[in-house]
C-alpha cells in the first residue's frame, strides 16, 4: 500500500474536491432565490454553469472513492479518475471564462437585462441607488416609487453632459462588476456579506493538485507490485 501519509494527502485533497462541489451545487441554488441584485447580476446560465460544475466535482469524489477501494494491484480507477479530472478542469475553464467574459462588457450587457426587467423590478432598482433610468433621461425611465416620483423631478436631474449622472448604470455596473470579478478571482458575496471562498478559477488548484495525488497514488501502487513479482522470483526471501 501506498503512505500513510500519501494517502493523507490524496484524502485531504479529495475531500477539499468534495467540499468544492457541494459549495458551488449549494450557492447555485441559493443564488437562485429572491433576490434583487443577484438576480439582476447572475443569469440562469451562469448558476446553471456552476451547479454543472458542482455535478462533476461530486461524480469525481465518488469515483476516486471507488478508485481508492480496489486492490493495490489494480490501478484503472485512478486512470479513469485522472480522465475525468481533466474533464474537470475543461469544466472549470469554461465556466471560468464565462463569468470572466461578462467582466468585459457589462455596461452593455446590463443594459439589455435592465430594459428587459419588469416596471415593477426597475423602480424597485432605482429607488435602491436614487437613480432614474439606465444612461439617457428616456431609455428606461420608469416613473413611480418614491425616488423618480414624477417627470418633472427625472428632468431636474438631466445632465447634458453625462449620461451616468443619477442614473442607474453606474451603481449597477459597480455592484455587477465587485460581485463578478469576485466570483472569478477570490472573494464572493454572500448575501450582501463578504465571505472568503475558493474562486471559480481557484478550484482549478484542487483539481490539479488531486490529479498529482492520484498520479502519485498511481507510480506508487505500481512500483510495490514490481517489487512483490520480484520479491516472489527470489523465493519470497525480500532484498536483505
Amino acid at each position: 500500500m501506498p503512505s500513510k501519509r500519501l494517502m493523507g494527502a490524496f484524502a485531504f485533497v479529495d475531500f477539499c474536491l468534495l467540499a468544492a462541489g457541494a459549495i458551488l451545487i449549494a450557492f447555485s441554488e441559493i443564488w437562485r432565490q429572491p433576490n434583487l441584485m443577484f438576480n439582476f447580476t447572475l443569469s440562469n446560465e451562469m448558476l446553471t454553469g456552476g451547479l454543472i460544475l458542482g455535478i462533476f466535482f461530486l461524480m469525481t469524489f465518488v469515483l476516486s472513492i471507488g478508485a481508492v477501494v480496489q486492490k493495490n494491484h489494480v490501478t484503472m480507477g485512478f486512470v479513469l479518475l485522472n480522465w475525468m479530472l481533466i474533464i474537470d478542469a475543461l469544466v472549470v475553464i469554461v465556466t471560468g471564462t464565462i463569468v470572466w467574459f461578462f467582466t468585459l462588457g457589462e455596461r452593455a450587457h446590463y443594459f439589455e437585462v435592465f430594459k428587459s426587467l419588469s416596471r415593477d423590478t426597475r423602480i424597485e432598482i432605482q429607488d435602491k441607488f436614487s437613480c432614474c433610468g439606465y444612461f439617457t433621461q428616456n431609455d428606461t425611465v420608469e416613473i413611480g416609487g418614491t425616488f423618480c416620483a414624477n417627470q418633472t423631478f427625472v428632468d431636474t436631474l438631466l445632465d447634458p453632459n453625462s449620461t451616468d449622472t443619477f442614473r442607474c448604470v453606474a451603481p449597477l455596473t459597480k455592484f455587477t462588476d465587485f460581485t463578478l470579478n469576485n466570483i472569478f478571482t477570490t472573494v464572493s458575496t454572500i448575501l450582501g456579506q463578504p465571505c472568503e471562498l475558493r474562486s471559480m478559477y481557484g478550484f482549478m488548484a484542487i483539481v490539479v493538485l488531486l490529479f498529482l495525488a492520484s498520479m502519485c497514488v498511481i507510480k506508487r501502487r505500481q512500483e510495490e507490485e514490481r517489487f512483490k513479482k520480484i520479491d516472489a522470483k527470489r523465493g519470497g526471501r525480500g532484498f536483505v
